[in-house]
């Protein structure tokens, strides 16, 4: 007896219709391009979001947004003071204007953070 004979290949030719079984729950969303990252990365963040949606409503948590604050936006983080400044200058000297200041200048804690320590003063510990 020879292999062909008892060896039944399912069919030949593309696999393409049945590459869907091993792939289940698989989808395409075609007005999603694969170039961009930053758009892929906002998917991800939104398919966080719709999943967490219940969750979020139930503590009153703050809605997805469908652009960040920070999109795709130069940002420039400093402790210097006059950086607001030298932004306006930098600006200028390409053609350009235009800057939003979106922090403080002092780096504070949330405030919902606890700030006090968890461990008790005692005799011998200082505080």
């Amino acid at each position: 007896m020879r292999a062909r004979e008892f060896i039944n290949e399912g069919h030949t030719g593309s696999l393409a219709p049945d590459v869907g079984l091993s792939l289940p729950g698989a989808w395409v969303i075609p007005e999603l391009k694969n170039q961009d990252p930053y758009l892929q990365y906002r998917f991800g963040v939104a398919i966080a979001a719709a999943k967490g949606r219940v969750a979020r409503e139930q503590d009153a948590v703050e809605p997805y947004h469908k652009e960040s604050i920070f999109g795709e936006n130069e940002i420039v983080v400093s402790y210097d003071p006059k950086t607001g400044e030298y932004i306006d200058d930098a600006l200028a000297q390409m053609g350009l204007h235009g800057k939003k200041q979106i922090a403080t200048m002092a780096s504070e804690e949330m405030p919902d953070v606890v700030k006090s320590s968890p461990v008790k003063a005692f005799k011998g510990y200082p505080r």
